[in-house]
């Protein structure tokens, strides 16, 4: 069959779309392993006093588009901001900040960069 530039046109079409399906499943599950290891960082760098606050870490898949989105999240949601950058005391003064969360996203998203720059070699 002579190459023709239609014919041409297509078998690049059709070896693209194969190369950018592989690409976006290997994206998705990067983000998916990455929001894993992110939430058990999280929790293991949480403050434990009694351990209900640390085991309250969640991971929430919502999907847009076909595109996923991995929300980690506490249920004692009240505490986080609190527990990460301290906050006034009734009396005077300032508690401890516990950074837990800032130190673990940026982790995350330099391990969640790497995977995807090597996913599109």
């Amino acid at each position: 069959m002579p190459t023709t530039p239609d014919n041409l046109a297509n078998e690049i079409n059709r070896l693209l779309a194969g190369y950018s399906e592989e690409v976006t499943a290997e994206i998705e599950k990067a983000a998916s392993d990455v929001a894993k290891e992110c939430r058990k960082e999280i929790e293991y760098d949480s403050p434990h006093l009694t351990g209900t606050y640390e085991r309250s870490w969640k991971i929430k898949k919502q999907s847009k588009r076909g595109k996923p989105k991995y929300i980690i999240h506490n249920v004692e949601y009240q505490l986080t901001h609190l527990l990460e950058h301290g906050h006034a005391k009734r009396g005077g003064g300032r508690t401890r900040a516990f950074p837990h969360i800032a130190p673990a996203e940026e982790r995350a998203i330099r391990k969640f960069l790497d995977r995807v720059e090597r996913a599109i070699e």
